[in-house]
């Protein structure tokens, strides 16, 4: 298996039809042993009977927006674990407002919440988190190719992915000191709870079936492919990339 024993942090499980359930379930195929972060109380409740359903080891409380917290939860894993294998940044937020109409009238509040969470938030955990990177560490984020074109209603979080991806690569050549490597990958829309606040994506997925290369959408199980393909050995000379899964559709012109 290739991630047999790898120890793999998963943050931002929300449901089973998130990105991150898909890949904590492909990484568990491949062997790794996983652990998942919570916000409160309410997405714990939430949590925690999907962590066990993916033999995860522990839960932990640790919100991204908080140094704090995640400096509680870099302890906590210590503990527990002692080191860090896999760390994986399914992390995302924007106020619903900001994710439709247009770009021009986003808060100085709502953009500053949006490159928070959804950006600065993997620089935050990558510095706590760097003590207990293994030799050969791999750490993946997920972006969306509405950082580099036009999705009407993207909106604020097209720029935060924007920030996120160039965040990637600064980390790269920190992280690479280490032998630490990091990328992200650009999936295709999926029918997410994230995916369904923004007003941009309604009709993206009829337009994928229909010009794709591929001529289909993806899922979460072919995000936790590349996932996994990232986190192993494999791809142990692949870092600070932006790797697409999304049925080729953002190679197309008109």
């Amino acid at each position: 298996m290739l991630l047999a024993g790898k120890k793999a942090l998963i943050l931002g499980l929300a449901n089973n039809k998130s990105i991150a359930y898909g890949v904590a379930s492909a990484f568990k195929a491949q062997g790794a042993r996983l652990a998942f972060n919570y916000v409160g109380e309410a997405i714990q409740k939430r949590v925690e009977p999907l962590s066990t359903e993916l033999g995860g080891e522990f839960t932990f409380q640790c919100d991204v927006s908080d140094d704090a917290q995640i400096a509680a939860a870099a302890e906590l894993v210590k503990e527990k674990w002692g080191g860090v294998d896999i760390l994986v940044h399914s992390v995302a937020f924007a106020n619903r407002e900001d994710l439709s109409g247009r770009f021009m009238d986003t808060s100085r509040a709502g953009f500053h919440l949006a490159l928070d969470i959804s950006a600065y938030s993997l620089t935050g955990v990558c510095r706590a988190f760097e003590p207990l990177f293994a030799p050969g560490a791999s750490v993946i984020t997920m972006t969306y190719n509405g950082s580099q074109r036009i999705v009407p209603g993207y909106n604020v979080m097209g720029v935060a992915k924007a920030a996120l991806e160039a965040s990637v690569r600064y980390l790269a050549h920190d992280l690479g000191e280490k032998g630490v490597r990091i990328n992200a990958i650009s999936a295709g829309p999926i029918k997410t709870l994230a995916a369904s606040a923004v007003s941009g994506l309604k009709n993206i997925f009829t337009r994928i079936e229909e010009s794709a290369p591929l001529r289909r959408n993806v899922t979460t199980n072919d995000v936790g492919g590349v996932a996994t393909f990232l986190a192993s050995d494999l791809a142990h000379a692949v870092t600070g990339e932006i790797l697409y899964v999304d049925s080729g559709y953002s190679h197309m012109g008109i």
